[in-house]
């Protein structure tokens, strides 16, 4: 793997300023269980090791104990438990960081695993340095570089190496068609603009535009032709430099004979194609037609069509006309290395929308979500991730918390939705609870969940839809024929709230959810952010798993805008345009 999980000490004792009385080691601090700082206060008394001094300021001697143990020198132990009852033994002190490998490596308990986890990071491997190779495979060399250190070039560098290498006459020819077939792949990546990867890089790490583009490469390699390629907005993460390239990659497909069929809000890719199909108006419930067809110049004239405006510069995003001063404060990074950074600072002014920007490739990651966001999380919201390397940030004083707002799901299964996401379902829950015919039945609040035994449907647990297992077909989802999808049993379904029942609540469209509890302030405020955000589309009630990445951003950024703030957040939004007209 080239990489070991080990534990680190880093976040094991993130601030060293702290003494170990004061709870400078974090997993031992004495949160839920007495036994280890107990242990701790035994076993420093014993070497003489003072607890009032900062970590900084202990010797390395007494450093070492207290990390790694002691195992030849045992000290006396007295324990006293929850219940007052003492226990006595002579143990030898096995030290914080075996304490946590044991801990992870040999419990039964998933909790447990997942608290050590949080101690230990991936470490290159001290055998292979991360090349993942034994000795003998790595000292087989050409040109002096052996096969580690040529997959850790980036594209660009790995075609420079080739095209730079020399070879003798006996060796050219053995090596011709390799050479072609390397250069060949090598520059359909350069090609799809993704020059600036490593070759090494884990797939885990691409984003979803990237792993896309790799894909897009390895059919250009193939050759095909008379093919049907589609492809869904390719463009992700490109910077506009990088357009022009991927552009060109795809016309060079087309022109050997194959069909593509690209979905793309990206004005460069709309102009370039030969054929332009609109769809709308609106979204969700308001679209669904075809309202133009043709050439990008015919779609730009047709008076019905959003995006033929947007196209011929009748409509457009205006520029602002001032912008905001901010409130004077700033944030300072200094000297950030995280992966490809080189020795940054940056400031940041507070109270103000700044942009991070550059092409793709650049560092834009490394310096907002490794160094930034995981440094402003370790100290503001007592997070253990440990951010990139960095000296300081300065300014962290004037925020209260740190708000991520990424790509990931809102929920990995279809329970989750929108409605339970932002929290507006809680509210609409006390709301059918309080009607009389509940009251009179003793229906609470949880009786409206479609998570807990009372109200939801039995025979499909809540879900609305039975999982059919098809064994070497992929699983088949049929609605339930008990409730017919509707996720309750029939007495909860009797309860109405003008007119309506739970189940018509869920399936209707933010906006429809908005007028009707337009007279409940907490309800209509939650669902007013959804369609501020431009999701008034989506239902209450749609499964999580069925949103796209932007979707599912928007919904945790309306999440987050319906609570009252004190001015002190501070928003990292990833690409929040990703997906929008």
């Amino acid at each position: 793997l080239g990489t070991k999980l080990e534990v680190d000490v880093d976040t094991v004792i993130p601030d060293r300023s702290l003494t170990l009385n004061e709870g400078a080691i974090v997993p031992w601090r004495p949160i839920s269980s007495q036994y280890y700082p107990q242990m701790l206060a035994s076993a420093c008394k014993e070497f003489g090791i003072d607890m009032d001094t900062p970590i900084e300021k202990l010797s390395k001697e007494a450093l070492d104990i207290v990390l790694n143990g002691s195992k030849d020198k045992e000290f006396y132990f007295e324990y006293k438990n929850d219940f007052g009852m003492t226990r006595e033994t002579w143990i030898p002190f096995e030290g914080i960081l075996p304490n946590i490998e044991r801990r992870y490596r040999e419990t039964n308990s998933d909790f447990t695993r997942d608290q050590m986890a949080q101690y230990m990071t991936d470490l290159p491997c001290p055998s292979c340095k991360g090349y993942r190779l034994k000795e003998e495979t790595l000292s087989v060399k050409v040109n002096n570089h052996h096969i580690g250190q040529i997959s850790e070039f980036s594209i660009n560098e790995a075609l420079e190496f080739f095209d730079n290498l020399e070879l003798s006459e006996k060796e050219t020819q053995i090596a011709a068609p390799i050479f072609k077939e390397v250069r060949a792949r090598l520059g359909f990546l350069k090609n799809v603009g993704l020059d600036y990867l490593t070759m090494s890089r884990a797939a885990g790490t691409l984003s979803g535009g990237e792993a896309q583009r790799i894909r897009l490469a390895t059919q250009i390699g193939s050759r095909l032709t008379g093919v049907l390629y589609i492809l869904d907005e390719p463009s992700i993460g490109l910077h506009q430099r990088d357009n022009d390239r991927l552009i060109n990659t795809l016309q060079s497909m087309r022109d050997i004979g194959n069909t593509l069929i690209v979905v793309e809000h990206d004005e460069d890719t709309m102009m370039a194609a030969d054929y332009l199909i609109d769809i709308g108006p609106g979204a969700g419930e308001h679209g669904g037609r075809i309202v133009a067809a043709g050439t990008p110049e015919e779609v730009a004239k047709n008076k019905n069509s959003i995006t033929g405006d947007y196209l011929s510069g009748k409509k457009f995003i205006p520029v602002p006309a001032k912008r905001r001063k901010g409130n004077g404060l700033e944030l300072e990074i200094i000297g950030a290395k995280a992966n490809n950074l080189k020795n940054v600072n940056a400031k940041i002014p507070l109270a103000t929308f700044s942009c991070v920007t550059g092409v793709s490739g650049s560092g834009k990651s490394s310096l907002v979500n490794e160094v930034l966001r995981k440094a402003l999380a370790r100290k503001l919201n007592r997070n253990h991730a440990k951010p990139g390397e960095h000296k300081e940030i300065k300014g962290i004083e004037n925020l209260e918390k740190i708000i991520n707002i990424d790509q990931s799901p809102i929920g990995r299964t279809p329970r989750s939705n929108p409605a339970t996401y932002t929290g507006a379902f809680d509210d609409i829950r006390d709301l059918f609870a309080s009607t009389n015919e509940a009251k009179v039945r003793g229906y609470k609040k949880g009786r409206f969940s479609f998570n807990v035994k009372g109200g939801r449907c039995e025979a499909c647990k809540g879900d609305g839809i039975i999982k059919i297992e098809m064994h070497f077909l992929p699983d088949v989802y049929v609605p339930c024929e008990v409730c017919h999808g509707k996720r309750y049993n029939g007495e909860t379904l009797d309860i109405r709230y003008k007119g309506k029942n739970i189940a018509e609540v869920l399936e209707m469209t933010v906006e429809e959810g908005l007028e009707y509890f337009t007279n409940q302030p907490r309800i209509a405020r939650k669902l007013q952010t959804i369609v501020d955000v431009g999701l008034g589309y989506i239902r209450l009630g749609q499964p999580a798993t069925t949103l796209s990445g932007g979707e599912a951003q928007r919904v945790k950024l309306a999440s987050e805008l319906h609570k009252r703030s004190n001015g002190k957040s501070f928003y990292i939004l990833d690409e929040p345009t990703t997906g929008l007209h």
